[in-house]
């Protein structure tokens, strides 16, 4: 027994050495061996799509259209795909991001993002162009009134880089794929390609950007939404409600997708049917902006490691409400703190 715990206190120590070296490998309990820990590979995962430099003002008051209104401006590196990205390394991840962005000041600062966040960065820099960037107005209650993407450099340049040889070996060589509608259609229906059987995850973006990928949808995994993207997706009426969706989506071709609707349930759905997830209220709101990234990411990192959705999908709420007490669009989850908010979080019911 000594010798075993020996071993077993030596592992913590080479475990140690390696996470402060950022060494991709995870403990794992065998169970033929229970007193011995082995060192398994990360799942790796690989995300194309938006990583751009992101504001947002924020309102201190009541927003008055049409009026100068006070508040306060910041500026931080996001992107939908960057922002799940680096929620899924939290979780244990292993990450390569693959995105475009210009040789400028903004570009700099997004290099230097993806490296601090400990994900390869497999970009194309364009020297004559400008990075892509995102600004977004929110209320004093951390919700969006209106967003201004300058994203022209996806549109021209994404699917041009997704035929290079490289694009192709990358992808063979990850678990899984994450992408999202930042990119043109056909860029789109390419990183489909690429998937090749494997996991396809994707987040919508937008009401008006996530029709990219109607033609790419028996293709994909899962799909993250909120309840406007998935209206526009399903071409339902404004009305509609998120189980209507969600049967539509699925009739579509939809394999499994999840809904959310600010404060309300979210409404998930896979090959057993429709559920849904009443989320407990957070004790803090500082900004939402980050939360659907949060939940995309923290949601992905589980089903990588084999959670079903039903069971993921609960971990990646837990993650967007610590999201959204945080300042930060991408907050600093701890383990723990993702564990004691989970235990609120209450399990799947059954919708249809």
């Amino acid at each position: 027994m000594a010798r075993c715990l020996c071993h077993h206190k030596s592992w913590h120590l080479k475990a140690s050495i390696a996470a402060q070296h950022h060494h991709p490998y995870r403990a794992a309990y065998d169970p033929r061996h229970p007193f011995r820990l082995t060192a398994m590979p990360l799942p790796k995962l690989l995300a194309i799509g938006g990583a751009h430099i992101d504001r947002r003002g924020q309102v201190s008051g009541v927003y008055v259209p049409g009026a100068s209104n006070p508040g306060r401006m910041s500026e931080d590196v996001g992107g939908g795909v960057f922002n799940a990205l680096r929620n899924a390394v939290q979780r244990g991840v292993e990450a390569s991001l693959m995105s475009v962005r210009g040789a400028d000041a903004g570009g700099e600062n997004v290099a230097r993002a993806i490296g601090e966040a400990r994900i390869r960065d497999l970009s194309v820099v364009f020297l004559d162009r400008a990075s892509p960037s995102y600004t977004a107005l929110i209320d004093r209650d951390g919700e969006v009134i209106a967003g201004l993407a300058d994203m022209a450099l996806y549109e021209l340049v994404f699917a041009r880089q997704l035929r290079r040889s490289k694009a192709r070996e990358e992808a063979a060589a990850a678990d899984a794929i994450l992408t999202d509608a930042n990119l043109p259609a056909d860029a789109l229906a390419r990183v489909a390609e690429l998937a090749s059987g494997k996991p396809l995850f994707a987040i919508a973006i937008s009401p008006a950007k996530v029709v990219r990928l109607q033609e790419a949808l028996p293709r994909v995994t899962c799909l993250f939404m909120n309840l406007r993207e998935a209206a526009s997706l399903a071409a339902t009426g404004a009305d509609a409600g998120a189980s209507e969706i969600a049967a539509r989506l699925r009739a579509a071709g939809l394999g499994s997708g999840v809904v959310t609707e600010g404060g309300n349930a979210v409404t998930g759905f896979d090959a057993d049917g429709i559920f849904a997830i009443v989320p407990p209220k957070p004790t803090s709101v500082a900004d939402a902006t980050g939360a659907g990234d949060a939940l995309a990411g923290a949601t992905v990192a589980a089903m990588m490691y084999g959670k079903p959705l039903r069971q993921a999908l609960r971990e990646g709420i837990a993650a967007a409400l610590l999201t959204i007490g945080s300042p930060k669009a991408v907050a600093g989850i701890s383990d723990r703190a993702l564990a004691q908010t989970l235990e609120l979080v209450p399990q799947p019911q059954r919708v249809a």
